[in-house]
């Protein structure tokens, strides 16, 4: 494949795009890759359109590699295959609804369980059919309330998923393990590092899930690890160690404190310890934090109260995950002045069952653990509220933030905190989608078998921005040689005699079954060419310039920034060893 600069669709900017926040965006932008045509929507120019069908490519090829087949499903979906199970209202507001003209719901596909288990269903019914895994590399379309970061987090995108379909549980697991050796295969081809970490599955449904997820500063998701054990988890995962329950014999009776002018922890621990004679920090008090929780398609809004130690804030996306698929809002003035019973800035949990009110509290508050926490009257707090004994939780929640240096759930070794961009998620769904759609096979005995599933996901797009996120350096893009647009950008300088040896020189290396891009521009000054070469990020960089004279030509690696002179007349044999080819 020859590209010819001088007659390729492509404009190379210096400047950064105004909204560009993260350099894959920056760069992408620069580099001519992309274009904005609206917020989280992009458009993709000849170069990036090469790049997202490399991506594609190696992709369909490891998914074809495990046995799967690909078909593929249309966006505009009707409501009733997603009515069927619960998700035209779980998806909320994300959701892009439309009318046809006779008033008939549509949407746009924001993934497609349903319509893989309708068409498994309507095509298979023995159990002789079994195991099946089919695929799709198909545009999604999800109303981001805050599109972002160019095409790392829009409301158009490109996907590939993927459903299993097994007539047992351990078939599921035989796909999953397949899917995640076929995942591996797939990001290693594509030069992205990677974290493999436990997950949550929202609204998919489902047990066993994982994502991948590559780890970079301007990654949305926070993960952890333990470099003792190997343990990783997305943040909103990872499950805290709760301490051993405590007795109750001995422990004084809680009593209630004067505390004026408390309205923080910070200040509460300060007031106590000096004006009554407490020696506590943060992490022995209990803070109490008021949510109201909807659900999609129910007009019910429940009050719940999220209990965890004074230290720690509410991680909003752990509490989300914690109650999907409700939708947790924090409490406002209004909502408190319905509720009298809630005392704001100074709730305790003593009266949370009297009122009728849900109480979930972080593993860390078990029976036996005394606290300093609100009395339930204005300007007062009580201490030695213990657990077990003056209130009774209705349940635990992972909602407290995570912190480096918390203990392993799995070893107790400190954990590291990192952040990650998600490239891919695997889950085990199980019936969820099959039960919704009664999809059975007929077995051996005659009998039917409810079939088990599995939904496997890879931003396509969105590894394009990854890439680029983990590979660029100050002067531009650095991509690895799968998923570059070319293997090689021949870059010819000065008067006509050079520009012909780079087009004669191209034209070798794609005989030979190289990629080339050749920049063979007129009258454009050698050192924008230069700018251009490293701004679009090929691997391999060829300049043929002034040492033409001499029988000579440069050769450059884009990774390492080697450079060396090489004969005109070995050019062709070296660049090709260079390229691996």
């Amino acid at each position: 494949m020859l590209l010819r600069m001088s007659s390729l669709f492509l404009r190379t900017l210096r400047d950064d795009p105004a909204d560009a926040e993260v350099p894959s965006h920056k760069l992408l932008v620069r580099a001519g890759y992309v274009r904005r045509v609206a917020p989280g929507i992009y458009s993709w120019l000849p170069l990036g359109k090469i790049v997202l069908e490399n991506i594609a490519r190696v992709v369909r090829e490891e998914m074809n590699r495990m046995g799967a087949q690909e078909v593929l499903f249309p966006a505009l979906l009707p409501r009733e295959y997603y009515e069927a199970t619960g998700r035209w209202t779980e998806y909320g507001d994300t959701l892009f609804r439309l009318h046809d003209r006779k008033g008939a719901d549509y949407l746009l596909g924001p993934t497609h369980e349903e319509l893989f288990t309708d068409m498994v269903k309507g095509e298979y019914s023995s159990y002789k059919d079994y195991p099946v895994t089919l695929y799709q590399i198909q545009t999604k379309y999800r109303d981001e309330a805050r599109p972002r970061a160019g095409i790392l987090r829009g409301r158009e995108f490109l996907m590939k998923d993927s459903y299993s379909f097994d007539l047992d549980d351990d078939g599921l697991k035989r796909s999953y393990e397949q899917h995640r050796e076929a995942y591996i295969r797939t990001f290693d081809r594509l030069g992205i590092r990677y974290k493999i970490v436990f997950a949550t599955s929202g609204a998919m449904g489902g047990s066993a899930s994982e994502e991948f997820l590559a780890p970079t500063p301007t990654g949305e998701d926070t993960f952890v690890a333990c470099h003792a054990c190997g343990y990783a988890a997305n943040a909103e995962a990872v499950t805290t160690p709760a301490p051993a329950a405590r007795p109750l014999d001995g422990l004084p009776a809680q009593r209630v404190m004067d505390t004026p002018g408390t309205p923080t922890i910070e200040s509460l621990v300060s007031y106590v310890n000096e004006h009554h004679g407490l020696s506590i920090t943060a992490a022995d008090t209990l803070k109490n934090v008021v949510v109201k929780v909807s659900t999609p398609g129910s007009d019910v809004v429940e009050t719940v109260v999220i209990g965890v130690p004074g230290d720690r804030e509410v991680d909003f996306k752990r509490l989300e995950a914690a109650l999907a698929p409700g939708e947790p809002a924090i409490f406002e003035a209004d909502d408190f002045a319905a509720n009298p019973g809630l005392v704001r800035g100074y709730i305790g949990p003593q009266v949370l069952r009297e009122l009728g009110i849900r109480y979930l509290v972080d593993p860390r508050v078990v029976t036996g653990t005394a606290w300093v926490t609100g009395a339930n009257e204005p300007g007062k707090h009580a201490a030695d509220v213990v657990a077990g004994r003056d209130f009774e939780p209705d349940g635990t929640i992972e909602a407290a933030e995570v912190r480096a240096g918390d203990p392993c759930p799995r070893c107790g070794s400190a954990l590291s905190i990192d952040r990650g961009i998600e490239i891919g998620h695997i889950f085990q769904l199980g019936r969820k989608y099959a039960d919704a759609a009664g999809l059975d096979a007929l077995g051996p005995d005659g009998k039917p078998v409810r079939v088990t599933m599995g939904s496997y996901g890879i931003g396509v797009s969105r590894a394009v921005a990854v890439i680029a996120e983990q590979a660029h350096d100050e002067l531009g893009l650095v991509w690895p040689r799968e998923v570059a647009p070319a293997d090689v950008h021949i870059v010819g300088t000065g008067k006509d005699r050079q520009v012909e040896a780079a087009l004669e020189l191209a034209a070798e290396l794609e005989s030979r079954g190289l990629r080339v891009l050749v920049d063979d521009r007129p009258q454009v000054s050698p050192g924008v060419k230069f700018k251009d070469a490293e701004l679009l990020g090929l691997p391999t960089i060829v300049v043929i310039g002034r040492g033409l004279a001499q029988g000579v030509i440069e050769l450059r690696d884009r990774v390492s920034g080697e450079k060396r002179e090489i004969p005109l007349a070995e050019a062709a044999d070296q660049i090709v060893a260079a390229c691996g080819s």
